[in-house]
């Protein structure tokens, strides 16, 4: 890809490789839907380079983002990756990552994979926002809204539609940017599950 890419990720060689290889492209896979949303849930706040640098290091602590195994997780876990400093040490995100993974889990207990979940709310097609810069949407504050009525955790408008963006549900390239037309193929009713 060319300097025609996502202004936001041209600042830095981690954020451009980010962009190329994950950002914005349309994920079903409920295990890595659930490793971003923990990882967005832990950038509330921070700055999500830090995130994406610790990223291997919460793979390895959140047991690669297996929800059965996270959903085990007690006080103790907590405690002791409260003390790993190579992750965000938020005692209350870490329980928050424990709260989300067994509210995935009564999820996947009602036939709904976290993938389907929120594919749902847009009929399993992406939403096409041709690059607006914009935070928060009537979407992302309900999805927001049902998500904490599920039991989830940290998981305001802003995360979520963080959350939507990263995983190609909302297409926020950039018009310009050449893996704006790749999302958009990837994303098509013909893809649909």
């Amino acid at each position: 890809m060319d300097d025609t890419r996502c202004t936001w990720c041209l600042s830095n060689d981690d954020y451009e490789q980010y962009h190329d290889k994950e950002w914005g492209l349309p994920l079903r896979d409920d295990q890595r839907m659930f490793e971003f949303l923990i990882l967005e849930t832990f950038q509330a706040g921070l700055n999500w380079l830090m995130i994406l640098r610790k990223r291997e290091a919460f793979r390895e602590v959140f047991l690669n983002f297996d929800p059965q195994r996270v959903a085990l997780m007690t006080e103790d876990d907590v405690e002791r990756l409260a003390q790993d400093k190579r992750i965000v040490r938020n005692r209350q995100k870490i329980r928050a990552a424990i709260a989300n993974a067994q509210a995935t889990l009564r999820l996947q207990a009602k036939g709904i994979g976290l993938s389907d979940y929120f594919w749902q709310w847009v009929d399993h097609v992406a939403v096409d926002n041709q690059g607006k810069r914009q935070s928060t949407s009537d979407l992302s504050d309900a999805i927001a809204k049902d998500l904490k009525s599920l039991g989830f955790k940290f998981v305001g408008s802003t995360t979520i539609y963080a959350h939507l963006q990263a995983t190609g549900i909302i297409n926020d390239h950039q018009v310009t940017c050449p893996a704006y037309l790749v999302a958009q193929s990837l994303a098509s009713p013909s893809q649909r599950p």
